[in-house]
């Protein structure tokens, strides 16, 4: 791997932007390599839950603007359609997946942030979309995940104007689940991780199935989605194990 690093760290893997000198701008190679470490953890049972984050100062810059004049129209629609696709990739990935933001989640970096289940970000940490200064617009799927996450008024705001919005403000419109002191990013994240891979991890999987795929149809069919999915919940082992022992606690 180039430009990202792969960290495994029981029950944790950790997937690291690697390119700091560019501020950790994405590009088709580092897209390939991230896909490619995702379908090698995905069969490795020790890690629960992986981390992104970027090595540096950022978390992601954006997209590789260099990379753009090199770009047609049809070969801009297959970078884009790439990028999403991996972004697809990540928000439907069977393990949680957790950003920890130290520091710029612009353009295509807040899109990978946007595609993750959970975003913490350091106090120190800038986020939004500037492509409209470039004449463009997010297109890796940030214009769908945001207006789901925050709302259409606030999502267009943010698009139309370019504006780099601060962690705070992220946290009060429901960007970012949570903002913590640049000297705990880390450690506030790892226990979070840890939190997560004591759970059992096919209701975790269900969990991720339901509200994914529910959030994009009518409710009538996320709701029986939901039910299909708590029927399933009863056949594993987790269910029956801590059914019997909330019940035996409780006639102590």
């Amino acid at each position: 791997m180039e430009s990202i690093v792969v960290r495994e760290e029981t029950p944790i893997g950790w997937v690291i932007l690697n390119r700091p000198d560019k501020l950790n701008s994405i590009n088709l190679k580092m897209m390939v390599e991230i896909e490619s470490a995702l379908r090698e953890i995905i069969n490795n049972d020790k890690i629960k839950v992986i981390i992104f984050t970027g090595s540096g100062k950022a978390f992601s810059a954006g997209a590789d603007i260099s990379q753009f004049k090199e770009l047609d129209p049809v070969k801009a629609w297959e970078f884009a359609t790439k990028g999403r696709e991996l972004m697809d990739y990540i928000e439907k990935y069977p393990k949680p997946t957790i950003a920890m933001i130290n520091g710029y989640a612009l353009g295509g970096g807040l899109e990978l942030a946007l595609s993750c289940d959970l975003r913490i970000a350091s106090q120190s940490a800038e986020l939004g979309f500037p492509e409209i200064n470039l004449g463009i617009y997010p297109g890796f799927g940030g214009t769908q995940r945001l207006v789901r996450l925050i709302g259409k008024g606030r999502a267009l705001e943010i698009i139309m104007l370019g504006d780099r919005i601060k962690a705070d403000y992220a946290e009060k419109i429901g960007l970012v689940n949570r903002v913590v002191e640049p000297s705990s990013l880390e450690k506030e994240v790892r226990e979070l991780a840890l939190k997560l891979a004591e759970k059992p991890q096919t209701a975790i999987k269900l969990i991720k199935t339901v509200v994914n795929y529910g959030n994009d149809a009518p409710i009538m069919s996320g709701l029986t989605l939901e039910s299909l999915g708590w029927g399933i919940a009863f056949a594993t082992e987790d269910e029956k194990k801590r059914v019997d022992e909330f019940l035996s606690k409780r006639s102590k």
